[in-house]
C-alpha cells in the first residue's frame, strides 16, 4: 500500500565492498517514523559502544523522512553518525535536493560502514550501486569535486553529497556539502566520511514517491502553503532570510562579539541584511519543494574578493565569522563563509575556533603570533582567511591545534585557555549568547548533540515577546523555562522524523504536519500529544546513547565565559552562577522524569516504550 516510504534501506560496507538492500522493519516505522527517529535507533543498535568515531566501525547514515520527496513544503534530510568532535550522537540536517534524490533512487536511507582501502565515491542509480575510485578528485574542494564527478558520469543532473580537504584531513568539525550549496554542517560528519576514504555519494533516481491518500494529501499540502503565507515570520525569511536576525540579536544583547566577550557589536548592520542586500544579493533562491525562498544568490563585484559567488550569509555565519571576530566588512565575511563551504568546514565551529585563537593570541597564550605573515588578532580578515586554510589542510602547529576544535585546543594550551573556551560538550556554541536569555541557556546546556541552536531554544518567548500559556516570559527568570524548552525539544525532535525544515516550521502549524503525515502514510500520531510522546521517545533514546558512550551529565552546563558579567547591552552585568545552572537543571530533570544526576529513570523509559523495543540487525 502506498505510504510515503520506499520501504528499503541501502547498506554499504566499504571494507568488504558488500552492497545490499534491506527492508525497513514495520516496528521501526511504527515507533520512530523516519529521519532523526530512524537515525537515533539505528545509531544505538549499530554503533559498537565506545567505538572511535573515525574508525571503520562507526556508521554514517543519510536518512529521509516519509514526507521527503513528496509535495509537502519545506522538507529536508539528515546525516546521522557518532560525532568525532563530541564523541556523542550527531544528527545534522540539510536542504537542497540530495535528500529528495535518495527517495527517488528507491531508498528511505543509506547506511555506510567500514573503510575503503583508497579514496572512493559511491555511484547510486536506482538499484545499480558502484564503489568507484576517487583518486582523481581527492584533494579538490567541495564545488570542484562536485563538477568533476558529474563530468566523469556525464550527467549534470546527478545529485552529490561530498567533502572537501577538511574532511579528507579529518578536521573534527568538517562538514558534508549537499546538493546544492547546502551543508550537513555541525559536529564533524565530513571527517567521518574522510576517515572512511569516501569522497562523495552521487545519486540519481527515477522512482516516484506514492502517498496513501492523494486527494487528502494535496489538501494538506495546500493548507501548509496557506500556513506559510499567513506567517509574518515566514514573510521575513522571504524578504531577508536569517540575515535580519543580526540587528535583532544586537538590539537584545545576545550577538557574540570578541569570542563572546560581549553581546553587542557596533558593526552589526554592516553584516546584516542591510549590508548584504547593498553589496551582494542578486535574486532569491529556494531548496527543492520549498516556497519560502530564503536563500539569496550573491556576487562580490569589487575589491579583494571580486568574483566570489555566494549564497546568503546566514545569521549564524554572519555572527560567528563577523561580529565574533570583530569583522564588519560584509565582503570579507562573505568570502570567509564561501571559503568554509569550499574547504568543507562548519562555519559556526570555524568562527568559534578562530575567535578562541584570536583571544588566546591577544592574551599571549597562543604560541603562534602570525599566520602566513598576518597577525592573529581580532578584526583581521586576512588572518582569518589564512587560519581557515591552515585548519582545513592541518598545516603547521596552528592548523593541527585548531583542527580538533576549541575543547581539545584549550586542553593543550592549558587552564588559562579553558577560561574562554566557548563550547558545550565539545561542540562550539551557536551565535546566541545566553547571558541575556535563560531559556536559551537551558536549551544549550541540555541539547542532545552539544551546544546547538536547533534544539528547542525559546527565542520567541525569551526575546521576541511571545506568550507562553497566555503569559509573558521573563527573559532572565531561572524557573519556568524547563517546561518551554522540553516542549520545543520534543516537538522539533518529532518533526525531524518527517524531516522538516526549521524555517518551514516557523509557519506550518502542528495540525497541518499531523495531517500531512496521516494522509501520506495512512498512520495517525494521535494529535499534538502524540507528537510530544514521539519526540520524548527519541530524545530519551538519544540521551541513553550519549550516556552509554561515556557522557558525564555534569557537562550539562555553560562555558566559563558565561559566568562573567556582560559588559554592555540591555542585560549589562548579567551572568550565570553555578547555583543558577543547578536551579534550571533540577527543574528540567524533574519534568523530564530523569534522576537527579541527569539519567532517564526506568519509569519514563517504560512509558516511552524504550525498555523492550526491538534491536536492528544487519
Amino acid at each position: 500500500m502506498p505510504s510515503g516510504y520506499m520501504n528499503k534501506f541501502l547498506f554499504v560496507n566499504l571494507t568488504t565492498g558488500e552492497v545490499k538492500p534491506m527492508e525497513v522493519p514495520e516496528w521501526l516505522r511504527d515507533n520512530f517514523i523516519g529521519g532523526k527517529g530512524f537515525g537515533m535507533k539505528l545509531l544505538y543498535d549499530l554503533v559498537p559502544q565506545y567505538c572511535d568515531p573515525l574508525g571503520p566501525e562507526n556508521v554514517l547514515m543519510f536518512m529521509t523522512g516519509p514526507l521527503t520527496g513528496t509535495l509537502a513544503p519545506s522538507m529536508r534530510a539528515c546525516v546521522v553518525t557518532k560525532s568525532p568532535l563530541t564523541g556523542t550522537l550527531l544528527d545534522s540536517y540539510f536542504g537542497g535536493s540530495f535528500g529528495h534524490e535518495i527517495k527517488y533512487a528507491g531508498y528511505d536511507g543509506i547506511i555506510i560502514t567500514g573503510r575503503a582501502s583508497e579514496p572512493v565515491y559511491l555511484w547510486i542509480y536506482n538499484d545499480s550501486v558502484e564503489i568507484r575510485p576517487a583518486k582523481g578528485c581527492w584533494g579538490m574542494g567541495t564545488l570542484e569535486a562536485n563538477r568533476a564527478i558529474k563530468e566523469e558520469l556525464r550527467d549534470p543532473s546527478i545529485k552529490i553529497a561530498g567533502i572537501g580537504p577538511a574532511g579528507e584531513n579529518l578536521v573534527r568539525f568538517a562538514l558534508i556539502s549537499c546538493e546544492y550549496n547546502r551543508q550537513a554542517g555541525r559536529g564533524g560528519a565530513g571527517a567521518v566520511m574522510g576517515a572512511k576514504n569516501l569522497k562523495a555519494v552521487a545519486l540519481k533516481g527515477t522512482r516516484p514517491v506514492y502517498v496513501h491518500d492523494q486527494d487528502a494529501f494535496l489538501k494538506a499540502v495546500e493548507q501548509g502553503y496557506r500556513d506559510l503565507k499567513a506567517s509574518p515570520d515566514i514573510q521575513a525569511l522571504v524578504d531577508t532570510g536569517t540575515a535580519s536576525a543580526v540587528p535583532f540579536a544586537n538590539e537584545v544583547g545576545v550577538l557574540p562579539r570578541r569570542n563572546y566577550f560581549d553581546g553587542t557589536f557596533a558593526g552589526a548592520n554592516s553584516i546584516s541584511d542591510f549590508g548584504q542586500s547593498k553589496h551582494l544579493w542578486l535574486r532569491s533562491d529556494a531548496c527543492l519543494g520549498c516556497p519560502v525562498r530564503c536563500s539569496k544568490v550573491g556576487y562580490i563585484r569589487t575589491g579583494r574578493y571580486k568574483g566570489t559567488v555566494s549564497d546568503i550569509v546566514e545569521y549564524e555565519s554572519a555572527a560567528m565569522l563577523g561580529s565574533n571576530l570583530e569583522i564588519d566588512d560584509i565582503k570579507a565575511v562573505t568570502y570567509l563563509t564561501h571559503l568554509c563551504d569550499e574547504l568543507g568546514l562548519d562555519s559556526m565551529s570555524a568562527g568559534g575556533v578562530l575567535g578562541f585563537a584570536m583571544e588566546a593570541a591577544d592574551k599571549g597564550i597562543l604560541p603562534q603570533k602570525e599566520v602566513a605573515g598576518q597577525p592573529v588578532r581580532f578584526g583581521n580578515p586576512l588572518a582569518a582567511e589564512k587560519m581557515l586554510e591552515a585548519v582545513a589542510y592541518r598545516r603547521g602547529d596552528l592548523g593541527n591545534l585548531l583542527a580538533d576544535g576549541v575543547q581539545r585546543a584549550a586542553a593543550k594550551l592549558g587552564p588559562a585557555a579553558e577560561e574562554f573556551a566557548v563550547h558545550i560538550k565539545g561542540l562550539e556554541t551557536p551565535a546566541w549568547g545566553p547571558r541575556g536569555a535563560t531559556g536559551i541557556a537551558l536549551a544549550l546546556m541540555t541539547a542532545d548533540r552539544g551546544g546547538c541552536h536547533q534544539r528547542g531554544m525559546p527565542l520567541g518567548e525569551d526575546l521576541g515577546g511571545a506568550l507562553w500559556n497566555g503569559r509573558p516570559v521573563d527573559r532572565l527568570a531561572l524557573s519556568g523555562k524547563a517546561e518551554i524548552v522540553i516542549h520545543y525539544q520534543n516537538y522539533l525532535a518529532a518533526l525531524d522524523t518527517l524531516v522538516k525544515c526549521d524555517f518551514g516550521a516557523f509557519g506550518i502549524q502542528p495540525q497541518t504536519y499531523l495531517e500531512l503525515y496521516r494522509t501520506c502514510t495512512g498512520r495517525d500520531l494521535d494529535g499534538e500529544d502524540g507528537l510530544q510522546l514521539l519526540g520524548a521517545r527519541i530524545w530519551n533514546l538519544g540521551r541513553q546513547f550519549n550516556l552509554r558512550e561515556g557522557l558525564d551529565p555534569g557537562l550539562d552546563t555553560l562555558p566559563k565565559r558565561f559566568f562573567a558579567p556582560l559588559p554592555s547591552g540591555p542585560c549589562k552585568g548579567h551572568r550565570f552562577t553555578a547555583e543558577d545552572v543547578q536551579v534550571m537543571l533540577r527543574e528540567y530533570y524533574l519534568l523530564r522524569g530523569w534522576n537527579a544526576d541527569g539519567r532517564p529513570g526506568q519509569e519514563v523509559l517504560q512509558e516511552l516504550g524504550l525498555d523492550n523495543v526491538k534491536t536492528t540487525n544487519i
